[in-house]
């Protein structure tokens, strides 16, 4: 059977697999984004699989429930609620979109959107806090929340445990002992420093800011 017929039909060794125009995923998509928390545990009740499911798009990449509950913009209506139930329905909370040029999870997908509440819950459910395939520099979700300037959900992952372990992150974030220490354990490319400036003036630290500029970073660039 093809990948469209499987998507269509449903079940196979990967599991439930729906088109995106299939009325059963296009039912779900607005459940979830309406925040109908009530709805939603009905409708996992009646499909049980459906909370892994995977909704494959026009060109045969596929994402999960749980990534429209993080879908840009964020802060759907009872979003943090909506994920709980999605993962105790089953879901993967690390779980990668495929078939397509990054592989996100959800939790990367909540960093771009700076939705920390919806950002905390797939933590809370047991996320990969490390997962790679981010838009931003193929990483961690900590990769997305600094590129894209999400703050919030950032100091979220670092007070949850992330690695902080590139100078362009420590330096977004203020951070100025990890900064120094990661200046001391490998001294930087000049292109380093003038990219981990460029994020401290997207987050407004100006102490670090000046420190950088100090020790050579580009400001013209």
């Amino acid at each position: 059977m093809s990948q469209e017929g499987t998507a269509k039909s449903g079940h196979g060794k990967q599991g439930l697999r729906l088109s995106k125009s299939a009325p059963l995923a296009q039912a779900l998509a607005q459940t979830i984004h309406a925040g109908e928390v009530e709805s939603l545990t009905g409708l996992l009740r009646e499909h049980p699989d459906l909370a892994s499911a995977r909704i494959v798009d026009d060109k045969g990449g596929s994402a999960t429930p749980l990534h429209m509950a993080a879908d840009w913009p964020g802060f759907f209506p009872r979003g943090p609620e909506v994920v709980a139930v999605l993962i105790t329905g089953g879901a993967d909370p690390s779980a990668p979109v495929e078939g397509s040029w990054h592989a996100e999870t959800p939790l990367h997908w909540a960093a771009s959107s700076d939705d920390v509440e919806v950002a905390r819950a797939p933590i809370d459910g047991g996320a990969d806090i490390e997962a790679t395939g981010a838009s931003i520099g193929g990483g961690a979700p900590l990769d997305d929340a600094v590129g894209y300037g999400c703050w919030r959900v950032a100091r979220l992952l670092v007070e949850r445990g992330a690695r902080v372990d590139r100078l362009w992150h420590a330096a977004g974030l203020g951070m100025m002992t990890r900064t120094e220490e990661l200046l001391a354990a490998s001294p930087p490319a000049q292109q380093q420093l003038t990219d981990a400036f460029w994020q401290v003036c997207h987050g407004g630290e100006r102490r670090m800011a000046e420190y950088l500029v100090a020790l050579g970073a580009d400001v013209v660039r």
